[in-house]
């Protein structure tokens, strides 16, 4: 049985057709690369996953359930999270404070409990508090607890930001071009990371990226898209060899 299964995919905006009978199995465990020129509808995807967009057609399910037309929120719920291209993170709050509000979604209490200030209310926040904690620490970044993301280097940013996304106890990872804006020191230390990330978290991850460095160097399985069509899958040798993929990225060549 598939971990996530995506079938018959399409994503129309207007006139344009930004994914187009996109079809997927990842298995639990599996880290898979999706990978494709500038436009190609790979965040597309990630986008219809975690309930940004209503796919125009297709079905996704997670775990066997269907999930097209759940809120973001509630897909978060059931255990996907996810970066983002563009690091999203509240930069005028604490890093701390970042974590901890990315576990709001499944505190158990109810608004009079936090007015009240009730025994279920402080034993919840104070849970929040140390699993935040604990995950700064994991990453090594308890240091920068109180800091503000905005004041860390970009490549501590990009960590904040996934350590936001396992603060919501994921069975899924989306990462959506993690090494983007990263120097090549960043990009080695991010490629360490997620391995890391995988074992120690025992949870699934699924990769968008530009650098071939960290796509070959941690995914099983490379998704080629192009045009919002998938043109090429398999193992990274094989991938890296396909003429296909060399056309898409290099444009016409000679055979």
């Amino acid at each position: 049985m598939s971990f996530l299964q995506i079938n018959n995919l399409t994503q129309r905006f207007g006139g344009l057709t930004a994914v187009q009978d996109f079809s997927f199995d990842l298995p639990r465990g599996v880290l898979p690369g999706l990978i494709g020129p500038n436009g190609a509808g790979k965040t597309t995807i990630f986008n219809i996953v975690c309930g940004f967009y209503h796919p125009t057609m297709g079905e996704i399910r997670f775990e066997n359930k269907p999930i097209v037309g759940k809120r973001p929120h509630k897909i978060t719920s059931l255990g996907i999270a996810r970066t983002f291209q563009n690091i999203r993170l509240w930069s005028e709050m604490s890093v701390l404070d970042n974590l901890c509000i990315s576990q709001h979604g499944n505190l158990g209490y109810g608004l009079w409990d936090a007015i009240l200030r009730t025994s279920k209310y402080s034993a919840k926040e104070r849970d929040v508090h140390q699993n935040a904690m604990h995950l700064l620490e994991k990453l090594n970044l308890q240091d920068h607890a109180q800091k503000r993301p905005k004041n860390l280097p970009y490549g501590m940013q990009r960590r904040v930001e996934i350590a936001r996304a396992l603060a919501s106890h994921p069975k899924l990872l989306l990462l959506d071009e993690p090494a983007a804006g990263m120097n090549s020191s960043e990009v080695e230390q991010l490629i360490d990371l997620i391995g890391w990330i995988r074992k120690e978290f025992d949870i699934t991850i699924w990769l968008i990226e530009h650098d071939m460095r960290v796509v070959m160097n941690v995914c099983e399985r490379i998704i080629v898209l192009d045009f919002g069509q998938i043109i090429a899958d398999g193992p990274p040798d094989a991938i890296q060899n396909d003429l296909k993929v060399i056309k898409a990225y290099l444009g016409n060549i000679e055979e």
